[in-house]
C-alpha cells in the first residue's frame, strides 16, 4: 500500500486575493469585476513592462541606456509605492533583524505579523510534482494593483522600461513580477513565469533562465532569487520564484566549498561545480558558465531529475545570476514521520530556501531573543540529507546533467571534511535595510 504523508500546514498569504470570502465590493472593477491576472481581465489590460536585454554580458549600445542599478531602483521604488498604498499585511521594514554572533553570521528576523496572517489548510508533502488545480489559490487570482511590471526578453542589447504596455498573449503568456503581501524582507516580490499558462510548481530550463535574467538585470549581490519545490515548503502550486533585497551576505554565500573536478570533454559549458563544506545543509554549487543559458541548462537538468524522482529541493540564485545553490532536503518528510523534535516544531519555522541560506524568520519573541549559531545549526541540520543519501542523489544528478566526475582532487583539500562551523570573516557591507543589533 502506498504511504501518503501529510502535514497540517498554515501557508503564508502572498496575495490580498488569496483569502476566501474577501468582499467583492472591496475589489477593483474590470473584466470579472476583480481586475485580476486571469484570462477574463489580463488580455485586455495594460501594465508596465520591463524588457531585459538578451545577453547580459554585452555592453549597452545606447548612451542613455539604463544604468546598472536601474532595475533594483525601479523595483524597490514600485514596491515602496505599493507599501504607501497599504497593500501589505504588515510593515516588514519595522521587523527587528540582527546578525547572530558566530562564524557564519546567521541572520535572524522577528516577524510576528507573518505568523498571524495565515489560514489553515491541508498540505501534501509526499509528491514534489502535483497537477495544477484551478480551484485552489493561484496567481491568476491576484489583483493587478499587486503587479509591478511585466518582465520580458526585449531581444536586443539594451534593457528598457515602459510605464504602460498592452498584454500580448498571441505567442505566449506574459511573465509578471508581483509583490508578496506577506513579505519576508524589503523588496520581497514574486516572479511568475507565463502566468496565464497555469504552470504547476516545477522548474524547467526556460523558467530557470528567466530567473537568472532577473538576477542579472538587478546586477546587485544583495538581490537574490529563491525557489521552493513542493515538499520543500512551497505553499502555492503555481510556478513562481521569490526575490528580495538584503544588504548583508547570506551565511551560505560565505561557506567553504570543495571543487568537484569534471572529466575532460564535459567542461565545454564553462560551469564549475562544487559542494558545500562546513555548512549544516549539504548542497551543490554551480557557478560561471559561458552564458546564462549554459548555467540554466545544467542546473535545470539537476532540478528536473529531483522533481521526477520525488526529491524535494530548494534553489538560491546568487551573485547576479552567476551562482546557484541547490539543496535537496528532507525536513518535511521527517516532520511527517514524527522525526523532528518538539522543540524545533514549536518554533514553527519551515526551513525553505531563505532559512536554508541563513536568513531565518522567527515567529516568537523568545526564539528571537535566544537565537544563536548553535540553534540555527540544529534547525538546519535537520533539513540536510545524510552524507550517504546526498552522495547517492549527487551521482544521479550528475548523470542527468551529463557530468562525469574526475579523480582529480584539489590541492591541500582534506579527504574527510566535516560539517562543523569554521571561522569565515564576513566581508564589509554597505548600510541598507538591515538593522544590526
Amino acid at each position: 500500500m502506498e504511504m501518503k504523508l501529510t502535514i497540517k500546514r498554515v501557508p503564508t498569504v502572498v496575495s490580498n486575493y488569496q483569502e476566501e470570502g474577501a468582499a467583492a465590493g472591496d475589489r477593483p472593477r474590470g473584466g470579472c469585476g476583480r481586475d485580476c491576472l486571469g484570462d477574463c481581465c489580463l488580455p485586455d489590460s495594460k501594465l508596465p513592462l520591463y524588457a531585459f536585454k538578451a545577453s547580459p554580458k554585452k555592453q549597452s549600445l545606447e548612451k542613455d541606456a539604463a544604468g546598472a542599478d536601474f532595475f533594483v531602483n525601479l523595483l524597490l521604488g514600485l514596491w515602496e509605492d505599493r507599501m504607501a498604498r497599504g497593500l501589505f499585511r504588515y510593515d516588514v521594514t519595522a521587523c527587528e533583524t540582527k546578525v547572530i554572533p558566530g562564524n557564519l553570521g546567521f541572520v535572524a528576523q522577528l516577524n510576528e505579523g507573518r505568523h498571524l496572517k495565515k489560514r489553515p489548510t491541508e498540505f501534501r508533502v509526499d509528491r514534489v510534482l502535483q497537477p495544477f488545480d484551478a480551484a485552489k489559490f493561484n496567481f491568476t487570482k491576484v489583483g493587478q494593483e499587486e503587479v509591478l511590471f511585466q518582465f520580458e526578453n526585449g531581444g536586443g542589447d539594451d534593457s528598457f522600461f515602459v510605464m504602460s504596455a498592452p498584454i500580448s498573449t498571441v505567442d505566449r503568456a506574459p511573465n509578471v513580477v508581483a509583490i508578496n503581501v506577506s513579505p519576508i524582507e524589503y523588496g520581497h516580490v514574486l516572479l511568475i513565469p507565463r502566468v496565464l499558462d497555469h504552470l504547476p510548481q516545477r522548474i524547467d530550463q526556460e523558467s530557470l533562465l528567466l530567473a537568472l535574467h532577473m538576477a542579472a538585470e538587478a546586477a546587485s549581490p544583495y538581490f537574490r532569487l529563491g525557489y521552493n519545490s513542493l515538499g520543500a515548503f512551497a505553499t502555492i502550486n503555481h510556478l513562481h520564484f521569490q526575490a528580495y533585497y538584503l544588504t548583508v551576505p547570506f551565511p551560505v554565500e560565505k561557506a567553504a566549498t570543495k571543487r568537484i573536478f569534471l572529466a575532460e570533454g564535459v567542461m565545454d559549458s564553462g560551469v564549475k561545480v562544487s559542494k558545500l563544506m562546513n555548512y549544516p545543509v549539504r548542497g551543490l554549487v554551480f557557478e560561471g558558465g559561458n552564458s546564462l543559458n549554459d548555467l540554466a541548462n545544467m542546473v535545470s537538468s539537476a532540478c528536473i531529475w529531483l522533481q521526477d524522482n520525488n526529491v524535494p529541493y530548494n534553489v538560491l540564485i546568487s551573485d547576479c545570476g552567476k551562482k546557484i545553490f541547490l539543496f535537496p532536503q528532507c525536513y518535511a518528510e521527517k516532520q511527517a514521520l514524527g522525526e523532528v523534535s518538539q522543540e524545533l516544531l514549536d518554533t514553527q519555522v519551515n526551513p525553505a530556501v531563505w532559512e536554508i541560506s541563513g536568513h531565518i524568520v522567527l515567529k516568537r519573541r523568545s526564539d528571537y531573543d535566544e537565537a544563536s549559531e548553535a540553534s540555527a545549526w540544529r534547525l538546519l541540520a535537520e533539513v540536510s540529507l545524510s552524507e550517504e543519501r546526498f552522495e547517492e542523489v549527487k551521482a544521479y544528478i550528475f548523470d542527468a546533467a551529463g557530468l562525469v566526475q574526475s579523480d582529480k582532487e584539489e590541492d591541500g583539500e582534506e579527504e574527510d571534511a566535516t560539517y562543523t562551523p569554521v571561522t569565515i570573516a564576513p566581508p564589509a557591507v554597505a548600510e541598507g535595510c538591515l538593522v544590526l543589533q
